[in-house]
């Protein structure tokens, strides 16, 4: 028997709606809708267009009624770190880009009440200026006060689409408010912030049932019998779900817009060393542990196409990898988790400016600049797989990524030559097909741990395997 389920996997750039075809020999995806998530700068800062982005939703399920009226699920996973605020059933504006400049307020309110050592020791995650907590620090007293729930991205899509308001655990891990102990809100930690508990909404796992779609979307889409299902839903975690992998000891690479670098662990790692290291461990499904550390990942390329374009240049990508694979002379490579790559804007003259902070030459013409990208992002996944498995005394045998990064010959191929390990990459498609693998199982079509569901993904979705050639020299 086959299930036919719905995958909303929203990225930071783009999303996708895609109907999945899932049972114990198939595993497919069909997409529905394409369509590009592009911020808004408003005067008070970088925003997410939540709206059109549901719009955008709905129509994907209008498509999956026509296809499948009798549907059975949809489930729902973005980008993590970022929520909206609401009073009542209104949204009080639309969420804030986590790449807006404003949460520099709230890291220096937060480290003024709890130290970062004191952080690491209760939610396990790495510093990034913008994580959950640090962008409620950052509200404005008089919003913070007027909200009475807090859901993030896709639990607001479920809100949405069901009325009910509920949180999923593995995107909850990234707020810094979870209690690694318990699993739970961290109440002692949100007192302390001066947070209003009441905001946060009641968690559920990766596998919960969060209602029927409401009367008005059913009628709208046209599925009666459709119900949302949790996902993992964190984009990574759900991506992490569909790791080919064979056994326990690989490191995946989560790429996309982000590059997330880690290994799956039965539980969190909270030492000394990981915190100095910048490591996290985040929450994933059936209760693992994702142990990751974030790199700038294809940001640096596609912020770089940006600046072109807006300049009015014509930019053809894959005329433009094509010629940075032809690139024989040796270029300089980047810290590609500098914190001056975070935010929009000119890209190539940001590379330019870290090198000629340190006199080394930065890369001549766009090929060379293209080619010293992918270098210094395979150099900073191959470093982190290998710290990440030193870390939690793990082995890794091999690296797995997944997601648009995997479509990158010239990247998978550094990658395995710069960590000395093989490289195998697919499936492109890992967090929709996550995404449906929970939700097959939630629906009894698929059982099994997560060993079970990779094996499937195996049969399936083949990955691509590179071997590790000569490492070549390296300039930083």
């Amino acid at each position: 028997m086959t299930a036919a389920v719905v995958a909303v996997d929203l990225g930071a750039t783009s999303g996708r709606v895609m109907l999945g075809r899932v049972g114990p020999d198939e595993l497919s995806l069909t997409p529905l809708a394409r369509f590009p998530n592009l911020p808004v700068r408003m005067p008070d800062g970088l925003h997410w267009n939540i709206v059109e982005l549901y719009r955008n939703v709905l129509t994907g399920l209008t498509a999956a009624a026509r296809q499948e009226p009798a549907l059975a699920s949809v489930g729902i996973d973005s980008w993590a770190v970022d929520y909206g605020l609401l009073h009542g059933d209104r949204l009080l504006g639309e969420p804030y880009h986590y790449r807006d400049g404003r949460t520099a307020s709230g890291v220096e309110r937060t480290h003024a009440l709890v130290s970062p050592a004191e952080l690491y020791a209760t939610n396990g995650l790495q510093f990034l200026p913008f994580n959950t907590l640090y962008q409620l620090a950052a509200e404005d007293d008089a919003v913070r006060g007027v909200a009475d729930s807090l859901l993030l991205i896709p639990d607001l899509l479920a809100f949405w689409l069901t009325g009910r308001r509920v949180t999923e655990r593995t995107n909850a891990s990234t707020t810094g408010l979870l209690d690694l102990g318990t699993g739970g809100w961290n109440d002692g930690l949100i007192a302390r912030l001066g947070l209003p508990r009441a905001l946060l909404a009641e968690l559920v796992d990766a596998g919960s049932t969060i209602g029927p779609l409401s009367p008005d979307v059913a009628a709208e889409t046209g599925l009666a019998s459709a119900r949302v299902v949790a996902v993992g839903s964190h984009d990574t975690a759900s991506a992490v779900v569909a790791v080919p992998a064979e056994g326990r000891n690989f490191a995946y690479v989560s790429c996309g817009t982000w590059g997330l670098v880690g290994v799956e662990l039965d539980e969190p790692v909270l030492s000394e060393a990981g915190r100095a290291a910048n490591f996290t461990n985040e929450g994933g499904v059936d209760g693992r542990t994702r142990y990751l550390h974030n790199v700038m990942g294809l940001w640096l390329l596609s912020e770089s196409v940006r600046t072109w374009e807006r300049a009015g240049e014509a930019v053809d990508l894959p005329a433009l990898l094509a010629a940075a694979a032809e690139v024989t002379d040796e270029v300089p490579v980047f810290d590609a988790n500098d914190p001056r790559f975070l935010p929009p804007g000119d890209m190539p003259a940001r590379i330019a400016e870290w090198f000629g902070e340190r006199g080394v030459p930065a890369p001549k013409g766009r090929a060379g600049l293209v080619r010293s990208i992918l270098s210094s992002l395979a150099t900073a996944f191959a470093e982190c797989a290998h710290t990440t498995a030193e870390l939690s005394g793990t082995t890794v045998d091999v690296i797995h990524i997944v997601g648009g990064g995997a479509q990158n010959a010239l990247l998978c191929q550094l990658t395995a030559d710069r960590s000395g390990l093989p490289v195998l990459a697919g499936p492109v498609e890992a967090t929709a097909l996550g995404n449906v693998l929970v939700q097959a199982r939630a629906l009894g079509e698929l059982t099994g741990d997560l060993e079970a569901l990779r094996a499937l993904v195996r049969a399936t979705h083949p990955p691509l395997r590179y071997e590790p050639r000569a490492r070549p020299a390296r300039t930083r």
